[in-house]
């Protein structure tokens, strides 16, 4: 684990395969490592990690891979279930992935004996985003291509199932709002379902498009962060549906928006990938120009560290980790 100053990445991890999905877990699992998952061509890895930031026994990172689960086939989303327990005898890996095949994979594994996974049938096209409830972990929520969201329980029933008018790009679940569902489409529309009654209770309007990514803040229930079009676009749902503020970050077109779990101010934004470099993008709402400008080849996913204003982003057998300032 070196530090790599050439391309201005705090620190990279080498992995076996091109990275097609990173993702830190944002839940607590009971132990001082993070946990952090990445899906390649056909299978998941899950690690932990450590950083010199919050351990001054730790010289840079330290990673270490706990198992690497075959999957057959390329990943396109990874979820992780709050009942993941690093701390529980035996120990409980729960996490959920979406693959190019149209179906949701739900895998559990004791990091020992059992390791078991079951295959969810339904969307009929390209699922973008999988979430789980936050709190209890019991459903898993997904969006897809095909104009659909759905939500299932862990035996893969669909529970709920809300027909969107575009593709459904990013699916996110707040644990301090555990009976609301945020549904962002390609044609800009942000809409919140109420999942009691299975109604569409408040929609945002981006203005433009194609809405490719948007999040929901960790700290701050009230905001929502987008990226439509070279855009990223900032609401604050009390005061309208359109956003308060936006900004042109990325010259070709905006991939992912993702907040930081530490600050409610701080936010990342991925480029397309070009023909040689990815550009990620650290903002701060309060400075005029991105805080942080990182490159990684061809890298795709993007993921912020639980307790630290750290991001990871994934690409060509590696994993790029930058650390800003708050």
């Amino acid at each position: 684990m070196k530090q790599d100053s050439t391309r201005n990445t705090s620190y990279t991890v080498d992995c076996e395969d091109y990275v097609h999905v990173v993702k830190f877990n944002p839940f607590d699992s009971g132990d001082s490592c993070s946990l952090i998952a990445y899906g390649g061509n056909n299978y998941v890895v899950v690690g932990t990690c450590r950083f010199q930031e919050e351990d001054a026994e730790v010289e840079g990172m330290q990673y270490k891979t706990l198992r690497t689960f075959h999957h057959g086939i390329r990943v396109d989303a990874i979820a992780w279930s709050p009942e993941t327990r690093l701390d529980a005898i035996p120990p409980q890996i729960r996490f959920c992935t979406a693959a190019s095949d149209r179906k949701l994979r739900l895998f559990t594994s004791d990091l020992q004996d059992k390791n078991e996974f079951k295959t969810f049938d339904g969307h009929s096209d390209y699922i973008n985003d999988v979430v789980f409830a936050p709190n209890e972990g019991q459903e898993i929520a997904s969006v897809s291509d095909d104009h659909t969201c759905r939500v299932w329980d862990l035996e893969g029933n669909e529970k709920a199932h809300f027909v969107l008018r575009s593709p459904g790009m990013s699916v996110c679940w707040h644990p301090e709002e555990a009976f609301k569902l945020m549904v962002a489409e390609k044609n800009g529309k942000i809409r919140f379902y109420d999942l009691i009654t299975q109604q569409a209770i408040l929609s945002l309007e981006c203005e433009q498009t194609p809405l490719m990514s948007a999040d929901w803040c960790f700290k701050n229930t009230l905001k929502i962060g987008a990226v439509a079009g070279s855009d990223w676009l900032i609401w604050d749902i009390t005061r309208s549906s359109y956003p308060q503020d936006k900004r042109p970050v990325h010259v070709d077109r905006a991939r992912l928006f993702r907040w930081s779990r530490v600050n409610e101010n701080l936010f990342a934004t991925t480029g397309y990938p070009g023909k040689t470099t990815t550009q990620l993008l650290v903002h701060h709402l309060g400075h005029p120009q991105p805080i942080l400008t990182g490159t990684a080849a061809v890298g795709s996913g993007l993921t912020w560290h639980r307790t630290l204003p750290l991001c990871a982003v994934g690409g060509d057998h590696k994993i790029f980790f930058w650390v800003t300032e708050m």
